[in-house]
């Protein structure tokens, strides 16, 4: 599975149940489009740190880094496996 399926998949189970994974556009602007909104962004954030091992509280992010499944895909593939701050 790629990354960018694993990340379809999670949204649309979490937050789009019942639509087809191949029905969510890469670029479909979740934040715009009231999918997720600030709490269940701190939840989707808080799903990728622990799946890709990604120390997102020592990195300098925006709400624009997971605005749709292309952009979260980027900063995960960016990121994943970085050590965090000591």
């Amino acid at each position: 599975m790629t990354v960018k399926h694993d990340i379809t998949a999670h949204i649309i189970a979490e937050y789009l149940p019942g639509t087809p994974v191949e029905e969510l556009d890469s670029s479909y602007d979740l934040l715009e489009n009231g999918v997720i909104s600030s709490l269940e962004l701190l939840r989707l954030i808080a799903w990728l740190s622990d799946r890709y091992d990604i120390p997102f509280a020592d990195l300098e992010i925006s709400p624009d880094d997971f605005r749709s499944v292309g952009a979260i895909e980027k900063v995960v593939t960016r990121f994943e496996g970085l050590p965090a701050a000591e």
